[in-house]
């Protein structure tokens, strides 16, 4: 009986690794890299000045340029700066109403000389969206991520020795080699892989049980929002012109009232309109799970109209997990700990797709092996490729470049396709020690062209791409020999 339901936990290892493993792999990746997001935000953008500015000061200077250049636009939506991320990031909409994302300046408020980038909000967006279209991304990312709750759990069941194969690695024995590989960075980070996915899986619960939604509100979206967040006040616009009242009063009024969580989001909504409506939110303060704080100004005359601490046991609870998930609350020792952690998931997910896959090459190596090995090389190193293009497009692609931003994501995406079709037409052993040569060489690329002494943020980007350059380099290198040395 015992056996049985081995066996069975196996196949459903197995399986659920083969089904969801490369797009896990993606998502592992790309969350990983994420951690450190707005250091990345931050190295895509050097023509920032250093100097240090207060965040309700920059954010003044947002609004005083929106006022000027962005009067149609009904509503703007500011993340104010903070001591990770030193620029004011502004969204609105311009006259044909398409919605603009720009860095603005501390200092002015403008987003001219700034390079237009999505920075690493590029790799936390397709994290849980994979660059698809609401909900489809999401709901794939969730699925993923229960499947890969699942895959753990049965990894562990399966698992007999453990323990005892915690201490034990066989380099040089191919497939057991791989094995120990998949066993040790499985155990190791254990805790951090069954804590990220079931956080992961829990913050999309609404898209795999949507049922208990459907039943209350009735596909009334809007209904379901404003349950959500009973803070915001949706006024109409009016229909007359107004004017907003100087934001820099009411933005230290605000603070005062947040106290030391500090201002991290300013909506404005109608500016140009006599019913105009300032909502401020409080910040993080270093806890795992924060308090919304949220105020609610006219914006004509500045006066408070509503206050709001969001104290629901279900929504603290909501919080709490996301901010487990991404990390907000963690000092840099602990995101650094995140971040290797998820290289180890990483390393876990696509050891796995390779040890299947060597497997079944040797034992019966028919058409669908030798085209899943080869798809492997193209998910795996050639992902890796082209999330290390985008680094580069940063630097190469012209400062002043029109809708650059969406060129940068572009170049990801032909890289990786071109990456793909290379590797479905070239033999698996070669295409693998090639493609890990080129990304061992656009990491390289990446620490040369990061200026590591501008300041901490390029210093450790620099650091961090060398040490990837010198991994791919020896994974090159070791396939190539194993490659010459077979027979």
């Amino acid at each position: 009986m015992k056996s049985n339901f081995r066996a069975s936990m196996a196949w459903l290892h197995t399986g659920l690794g083969l089904i969801t493993g490369w797009v896990l792999f993606a998502i592992a990746l790309s969350g990983t890299l994420s951690v450190f997001r707005q250091e990345i935000s931050v190295w895509m953008r050097p023509e920032l000045s250093a100097t240090s500015i207060s965040p309700i000061e920059a954010s003044a200077h947002a609004v005083e340029w929106l006022t000027q250049n962005a009067p149609t636009s009904p509503a703007w939506y500011l993340n104010a700066p903070t001591q990770q991320e030193p620029f004011t990031l502004g969204v609105w909409s311009d006259p044909k109403g398409v919605y603009l994302q720009k860095a603005l300046s501390p200092q002015t408020g403008s987003p001219d000389g700034i390079r237009q980038t999505f920075g690493g909000e590029f790799f936390y967006r397709f994290h849980f969206e994979l660059q698809l279209p609401y909900p489809f991304g999401r709901l794939i990312a969730a699925i993923a991520a229960l499947a890969l709750v699942v895959g753990l759990i049965s990894g562990v069941i399966i698992h007999r020795r453990i323990f005892a194969d915690f201490f034990t690695f066989r380099p040089g024995k191919g497939q057991r080699s791989w094995l120990d590989a998949h066993n040790l960075l499985g155990v190791l980070a254990l805790p951090f892989h069954l804590m990220i996915s079931f956080t992961g899986a829990v913050t999309l619960g609404t898209l795999l049980l949507p049922w208990s939604t459907q039943a209350v509100y009735k596909h009334d979206l809007m209904a379901t929002y404003t349950d959500l967040n009973p803070a915001l006040d949706a006024r109409p616009p009016s229909g007359h012109p107004g004017h907003l009242a100087p934001i820099l009063p009411i933005l230290q009024d605000a603070e005062r009232r947040i106290g030391e969580a500090g201002i991290a989001q300013i909506y404005i909504f109608n500016p140009t309109d006599q019913a105009s409506v300032i909502t401020i939110t409080s910040g993080n303060t270093n806890t795992v799970s924060t308090t919304s704080h949220t105020l609610n100004f006219d914006g004509t005359n500045g006066h408070l109209l509503s206050e709001h601490v969001e104290k629901r046991p279900l929504i603290g609870a909501y919080t709490f997990l996301y901010g487990l998930h991404v990390a907000r609350f963690a000092p840099s020792v602990t995101r650094w700990l995140y971040f290797v952690c998820g290289l180890m998931l990483t390393a876990v997910i696509g050891s796995g797709m390779r040890l299947w896959t060597i497997k079944r090459l040797r034992s019966n190596p028919h058409l669908g092996h030798v085209l899943t090995e080869r798809l492997n090389v193209g998910v795996l190193a050639g992902l890796s490729l082209a999330f290390a293009s985008y680094f580069l497009a940063n630097r190469i692609l012209p400062a002043g470049l029109s809708g650059r931003e969406n060129h940068e994501i572009q170049c990801v995406f032909i890289i990786w396709a071109l990456a793909l079709i290379f590797a479905l037409f070239r033999k698996s052993e070669a295409a693998w020690t090639e493609l890990l040569a080129a990304c061992a060489l656009a990491c390289l690329a990446i620490a040369a062209l990061g200026a590591p002494w501008r300041d901490s943020v390029s210093a450790a980007t620099s650091v961090t791409a060398a040490l990837f350059a010198g991994s791919f380099a020896y994974a090159a290198i070791n396939t190539y020999r194993k490659k010459r040395l077979s027979p």
